[in-house]
């Protein structure tokens, strides 16, 4: 009986055993790939200081394919290699997929830490400050909620908040952000015995004082330089400090604070502390005289300035720095003004070709640049494309090799076990492969779900900024007798950069018809400030070229993207019907020359306003813009428009042109101002016969009667 009772136990005990083996092996696989891990992030990491970038993304291909690394760290490593190759729109492809990823492993939470912080740089760098946000807060909570980030990761992307919250406006906020980071870069060197915590935290802190200095906050900036060169002395205290970055960054510092001071007013100090940045081995670099130029051109030394720049071909050479147009815009605009400024005519008109020739091919190398990035990015979808196919073949031989083990434990027991067992054991399996069938299609519907939720997002997101612009723009003409006006606005793409406005003050009417350069966000923003400001200033009873005056000086400052906007501004007394304007840089009006008698309207004497020539608002700073009169305008229609009307395309790319408008306005009745302009758009649309809308169009039109 007894031997009889183990005759049973020890095939239980077989199985018990080889699934403890599996158990164990499972485990050692799992310390084998982040072993395995480890060596791949080093071997890639070693590719990258080489700066051999394709064998970079070779081994990151292969890793990724084998299951070395996961999908996020490989699209992280991708990133930086598009980051360091200056392939920003690539990189920022491939940091908002780790982002957007979900954390599943240890590896991917270090790769979404190091992807957000430098994404968020770019678009800081880029200017979208409402982008870079929404990537650096949501990470701040997600780091704080997990506990996996670090010192360093904390500092930088509350560093990155901070600028963005001051570029927007927010100070206070800034303020809080920016000692945040502060503390944590303070943590950072205090747990580090080398230099590279204070290094860190004199980088953080000088792009905090160069924030602070973009917005001209001068004395803030000034608190911030002291910091930076307070921190840079401690590095210099470390055994492993370098003297040529400590040298660097304290001419660094020492530009920065002339600037502060020269800002401040305090010239005579400006000018000691450009003097100790003299005296520093950076100074004689052509890197250095070049940087020098952001405190020569605000304290009005053109000469020095411009001299400098002679130094500009070579600075460019020895960093490997092309003419992009980023590169045009720092460095070789600047260098034209200088020799302007410092009464250098022949210099300037050389820098003036030059210029245009860098621009030229800038623009080709731009676009060819973006089709090579969108290529690669459309070559490495496919190449993840092919990976996935990979690992779910290599599943399935995991999957056939597991059923071979199960298969074997299964014949083994079909010896002890009753024939009607195996029937039994059969259908469980293929229970088993049901549900693995099951979980595999509700994972594939849920990430339907989740893409499908994603474009519904962004989608609505657009809308809702479309909604908000055009609450900007007035929806209701006001209420007047003998005054008839209408305006309209069609935008290219969700949001664009038209804008129109009108405000009655008592018997004063003004209004406004803009243009920004550009489409799209960007556009849309710049145009909220515009449209803001126009009302402001309106509200306050200025003249028209007052107006305009005061508006550039808003929107050249700190206006590093170089954004412009053509308006044609005009106050209308509604008594007297007198007209004054001004015109910066946009369209001529249409208007006729005198009142229309009922009587006589075979033909409307209409014509192209002819103007006093004005620059277009935000190019360049301290314009003073002119006006214009006419006595009266009653009874004379007017039509105030933007180019997106003659500009506007068919399926030949021919244009609707001047002409053609000016033609349909004489040899057309119009019983009212609405009338105009639905006459207008209706003939736009026929003209298009079907092509994109490839410009933003707004219309206004006015009688006074």
């Amino acid at each position: 009986m007894h031997m009889k009772n183990n005759t049973r136990l020890w095939p239980f005990l077989f199985v018990v055993t080889v699934f403890v083996m599996m158990a164990v092996s499972c485990e050692e696989n799992k310390h084998s790939m982040d072993f395995k891990s480890g060596q791949a992030d080093s071997l890639i990491f070693d590719a990258g200081a080489l700066k051999d970038y394709n064998r970079m993304l070779t081994l990151i291909d292969s890793f990724e394919q084998v299951g070395n690394i996961s999908v996020m760290n490989a699209d992280r490593w991708r990133g930086t290699a598009s980051y360091r190759q200056g392939q920003y729109r690539s990189a920022e492809f491939y940091y908002q997929k780790v982002v957007n990823g979900k954390i599943e492993t240890a590896q991917d939470s270090l790769a979404y830490a190091k992807s957000a912080r430098r994404l968020s740089e770019l678009l800081l760098i880029k200017g979208d400050y409402e982008g870079s946000l929404r990537v650096a807060m949501p990470a701040v909570q997600k780091l704080q909620e997990s506990g996996y980030g670090s010192d360093i990761d904390y500092a930088i992307l509350l560093n990155n908040i901070g600028c963005c919250q001051l570029y927007l406006g927010y100070h206070s906020e800034a303020e809080e952000s920016f000692a945040s980071a502060r503390e944590h870069y303070k943590n950072r060197w205090m747990t580090d015995s080398t230099s590279r915590g204070y290094q860190e935290a004199v980088i953080g802190t000088v792009y905090t004082s160069q924030a602070y200095l973009n917005t001209r906050h001068f004395d803030t900036a000034a608190q911030w330089i002291d910091r930076a060169e307070m921190l840079l002395g401690f590095y210099f205290t470390k055994p492993d400090a370098r003297r040529e970055y400590f040298d660097e960054y304290q001419g660094r510092i020492d530009v920065m604070r002339a600037i502060a001071l020269q800002g401040l007013g305090k010239s005579a100090e400006a000018a000691k502390s450009y003097q100790q940045f003299l005296l520093t081995d950076f100074s004689k670099t052509s890197l250095a005289q070049i940087y020098s130029n952001d405190y020569l051109l605000a304290a009005g030394r053109y000469k020095e300035a411009a001299d400098n720049y002679r130094y500009l071909d070579q600075m460019l050479g020895e960093h490997g720095m092309k003419k992009t147009l980023d590169n045009i815009q720092l460095f070789l605009l600047p260098k034209f003004r200088a020799n302007v400024w410092a009464m250098r005519r022949d210099s300037a008109m050389a820098v003036g070709m030059n210029l245009c020739e860098a621009l030229d091919s800038a623009i080709i190398k731009n676009k060819t640049n973006d089709a090579a990035e969108l290529a690669t990015i459309y070559e490495t979808q496919q190449k993840e494309a092919q990976i996935a196919l990979q690992q779910a073949k290599m599943a399935r031989q995991r999957m056939f090799s597991t059923m071979i083990a199960l298969a074997l434990v299964i014949i083994f027991f079909l010896i002890f076990i009753y024939f009607r067992q195996r029937a039994a054991q059969r259908l469980k399996h293929a229970h088993q492969s049901l549900e693995e069938a099951h979980e595999q299609l509700k994972e594939a519907y849920d990430q339907l779900e989740e893409t499908t939720a994603a474009k519904e997002r962004i989608e609505s997101e657009l809308r809702i900024a479309r909604d908000i612009q055009m609450s900007m723009v007035p929806q209701q003409a006001p209420e007047r007798d003998g005054l008839d006006l209408h305006a309209s606005m069609i935008t290219a793409k969700e949001v664009g950069g038209d804008l129109y406005g009108y405000l009655l003050e008592g018997d004063q009417l003004y209004f406004c018809v803009g243009d920004v350069s550009g489409k799209g966000v960007p556009a849309s923003l710049f145009m909220a400030q515009a449209t803001r400001l126009f009302r402001t200033m309106a509200s306050q009873h200025m003249m028209p070229a007052e107006i305009a005056t005061r508006m550039n000086a808003a929107l050249t400052e700190n206006n590093e993207q170089g954004m412009f906007v053509t308006m044609f501004m005009g106050l209308l007394d509604l008594n007297s019907g007198k007209l004054s304007f001004c015109n910066a840089g946009h369209n001529p009006p249409i208007l006729t020359d005198s009142p229309l008698s009922e009587a006589n309207q075979k033909e409307f004497p209409f014509h192209y306003l002819e103007m006093k020539p004005n620059a277009p608002i935000g190019l360049w700073p301290e314009l003073e813009f002119e006006g214009e009169e006419i006595e009266t305008v009653k009874g004379c229609p007017m039509v105030f428009y933007t180019d997106g009307l003659t500009e506007a395309e068919n399926r030949k790319q021919d244009q609707f042109g001047e002409e053609r408008l000016l033609d349909l306005l004489s040899h057309n009745r119009f019983a009212c101002a609405a009338e105009v302009d639905a006459f207008l758009k209706a003939e736009v649309e026929n003209f298009r016969d079907g092509a994109e809308v490839n410009d933003d169009m707004t219309l206004l039109c006015m009688m006074l009667k």
